[in-house]
């Protein structure tokens, strides 16, 4: 049983999933599965339902889609982690920041997979 389940939108998000790991290394258990929203929805709801962790951190770029579909999917807290790309992140951070009501997602500064992992421990009480 894992307290944090990550999911990026896409390998090459590699960078910041290991700031997030790093954060919640020794200090709450975690698992990392790569899912996009967009190419994978089938996938991505069955990860959300299976999952037995506590708390959602999603890493997204572009369009960022990910945080929000995972939290219209569950009553638990997603962490949005927006990542840099062709506008340098502000898009991604943007579309994490602005989820419509009734459709919560904590959001981190952009590539800040760091607070994103100490959030998710704070959630926890573990930190």
């Amino acid at each position: 049983m894992a307290d944090v389940l990550i999911i990026a939108g896409s390998s090459s998000d590699e960078e910041v999933i290991k700031k997030t790991e790093d954060a919640l290394k020794d200090k709450a258990s975690y698992t990392t599965e790569i899912c996009s929203a967009h190419r994978e929805p089938d996938r991505l709801r069955e990860l959300i339902k299976k999952s037995d962790a506590k708390v959602f951190i999603c890493i997204a770029g572009l369009s960022a889609a990910l945080p929000g579909v995972v939290a219209s999917h569950t009553k638990k807290p997603v962490i949005g982690v927006p990542v840099s790309g062709k506008l340098n992140g502000l898009d991604a951070l943007l579309a994490i920041a602005q989820m419509p009501k009734g459709v919560p997602v904590a959001c981190v500064g952009i590539d800040n997979g760091t607070n994103a992992g100490l959030l998710a421990l704070r959630i926890l009480g573990k930190n």
